[in-house]
């Protein structure tokens, strides 16, 4: 009987772990599916890059149409678009993709994967000639943004990110690993604000906080960047409203290089929504302080200002 037992001892062993073993692998499949994921948006990014450049070189020539009040398109968001979103149908053809100058397609809604795309961030900025845009793709998967990669054409920094896998840069000087600033004194923070409005809002949190430095910038895309590898310390955005393709590659390379953006509450941000614009405020930050901006920042709403 007891050598009976022992060898029931012994059948169980393995099932538990071939359970064990089972998850392991599929985390190093998720790994390394995120891998080639986030390599590819990389090299899709240089892609639309070259012809964002391309129009860029044109100065005023650059096909500009209005799509609503203060929506500027040009032909370089237009053909970058194009190319972004034909590279990933033929590359995906089951992962859904929502670009900011395509149709929305809600069958989106029922995907696990989906690909969002800014194919040109910084429009205005684009047509101002000032050099602040961005190019971003992002792959969010059940919910949560996966990979993703932003650059910046003007100075050619490409940064990219996974899931658990950190957050990187790349450049004429080659790659090196982004981590966010360590700043802890708010005094100190360098808090980046719109270049086109101003809301006294921002002047009311400056307050509560006690910030005393800030830095103009001008797409939401840049502004992530520039926190993203420690040039600032933080952004908030006071409304809803921003564009899902305007956040997810940011959180995946913010949240890798060690910093912080959620809602007012602290909750993550909401993706593959059929309203794709943001519902609320939001905060991004090196995270050393996130907790007491959030809370300036829900009073500050609360006030109405």
């Amino acid at each position: 009987m007891v050598a009976s037992g022992r060898r029931r001892g012994r059948r169980r062993a393995p099932l538990a772990s071939s359970g064990a073993g089972r998850e392991s692998s599929a985390m190093r499949e998720s790994a390394e599916r995120w891998a080639r994921e986030e390599r590819f948006a990389a090299e899709l990014a240089r892609r639309a890059a070259e012809i964002v450049l391309r129009w860029y070189a044109r100065g005023d020539d650059v096909g500009l149409e209005w799509k609503g009040r203060n929506d500027p398109v040009t032909a370089a968001d237009k053909e970058a678009n194009a190319r972004i979103v034909e590279a990933l149908r033929e590359e995906f053809p089951g992962d859904a993709i929502l670009a900011e100058e395509s149709g929305d397609d809600p069958a989106r809604l029922g995907r696990p994967r989906l690909w969002l795309v800014d194919p040109l961030d910084g429009t205005r900025e684009f047509v101002a000639r000032n050099g602040e845009f961005v190019v971003m793709i992002a792959l969010v998967e059940e919910g949560r943004p996966a990979a993703g990669a932003i650059l910046h054409p003007v100075s050619g920094t490409l940064i990219r990110a996974r899931r658990g896998g950190g957050a990187w840069a790349e450049d004429a000087g080659g790659t090196r690993r982004l981590r966010v600033s360590e700043r802890r004194d708010l005094a100190d923070f360098r808090l980046l604000v719109s270049r086109s409005h101003r809301s006294a809002k921002i002047d009311a949190l400056r307050a509560r906080l006690g910030l005393t430095r800030e830095t103009p910038c001008g797409s939401v895309g840049l502004k992530m960047f520039r926190l993203a590898t420690g040039e600032a310390d933080l952004y908030v955005h006071l409304g809803g409203g921003t564009k899902e393709w305007d956040l997810a590659a940011p959180e995946i390379l913010i949240r890798e290089a060690g910093g912080m953006l959620t809602d007012a509450d602290g909750a993550p941000i909401p993706y593959n929504r059929p309203d794709v614009r943001t519902p609320t405020a939001y905060a991004a930050s090196n995270g050393t302080r996130h907790g007491e901006v959030l809370a300036a920042l829900r009073a500050v709403l609360a006030e109405g200002t």
